[in-house]
């Protein structure tokens, strides 16, 4: 990985969306889909996110066309690496997790997860 980054959740979101250009209100809504709703974002906390991704060159905003007042981004060749060597890490997690809870010891974690479901725990 060339940067050694630890993304926010929000900001590996946001990035994800822009994957395909977007104006803000697209944005949070895909966001909001994406992590099936655990991911909300505020229109200041949005917009704080977009100018220090912009100032960062992870993403750009385009042209704004005559009459519209919707600014819309895009992710560049930078924020796409960014995002690349995020996703990289988050599979080396789940990656080192199943390693060490694999096999015997990933029976145990299911059979207590399943004993707190039945309320056994």
């Amino acid at each position: 990985m060339s940067e050694s980054l630890v993304l926010t959740e929000a900001t590996y979101y946001i990035l994800l969306a822009l994957y395909s250009p977007q104006h803000g209100y697209g944005i949070m809504q895909q966001v909001e889909e994406l992590s099936r709703g655990r991911v909300r974002l505020a229109a200041g906390t949005l917009y704080g996110a977009l100018n220090s991704m912009t100032e960062k060159q992870w993403i750009v905003q385009l042209p704004v066309e005559d009459g519209s007042r919707k600014k819309n981004y895009q992710l560049t060749e930078h924020g796409m690496q960014v995002l690349m060597n995020e996703i990289e890490r988050l599979r080396e997690l789940v990656q080192n997790g199943d390693a060490v809870l694999g096999g015997e010891q990933h029976d145990k974690v299911k059979e207590l997860v399943q004993d707190i479901d039945l309320g056994r725990k």
